[in-house]
């Protein structure tokens, strides 16, 4: 029973270095998100978390197996029950880092979705204030498009240097206005 309880505990205790791996790994994506959310940074936190929920899986039975062996009293000595208990703590505490770093990989997973649309509202943004630059612009030049025979500005000398010029303020008022 005391060999069965030192194998456990050491692949429990292996179990920290893994979990210790992903978290730094977990730390590394999150400055990479904060730095510059990028498509494969997605592909990674989805990886990450299917390694965590595998882990899972399989520290989970073993849990269950550990707990089974504290009470049976014809398999463990009393002795190497106290031992179990300890590796019995020691898997909760993995279980237990396992959850934050699921909790931590939503929120990172959360950061990025943020990253991505604050970059595609500032392109919105970007294309709302050309388009509502020259709006205005098409309007006016719509209007002297037409080709009427009766419009009188038409048959003014300096109409066309006019109309270049109320287009020209209009421009250079609404860039002053976005600013």
């Amino acid at each position: 029973d005391y060999l069965l309880y030192r194998l456990i505990d050491t692949i429990v205790d292996n179990y920290f270095f893994v979990t210790e791996h992903l978290s730094e790994k977990i730390e590394v994506l999150e400055e990479k998100v904060l730095a510059h959310p990028e498509r494969n940074t997605l592909v990674e936190i989805q990886r990450l978390k299917k390694q965590l929920i595998d882990l899972r899986k399989v520290i989970s039975p073993l849990r269950d197996t550990i707990g089974s062996l504290q009470k049976d009293a014809g398999l463990v000595k009393e002795e190497t029950r106290r031992y179990l208990r300890d590796v019995y703590e020691h898997i909760i505490q993995v279980n237990e880092s396992i959850d934050s770093q699921r909790d931590l990989l939503a929120s990172v997973m959360d950061l990025y979705l943020s990253g991505v649309s604050n970059k595609m509202n500032q392109v919105m943004q970007l294309l709302t204030i050309i388009s509502t630059i020259f709006i205005p612009l098409t309007f006016i030049a719509g209007i002297y498009g037409m080709n009427f025979a009766f419009m009188p500005e038409l048959q003014y000398k300096y109409g066309y240097f006019i109309v270049w010029g109320i287009m020209l303020i209009i421009f250079v008022l609404m860039i002053y206005f976005f600013k």
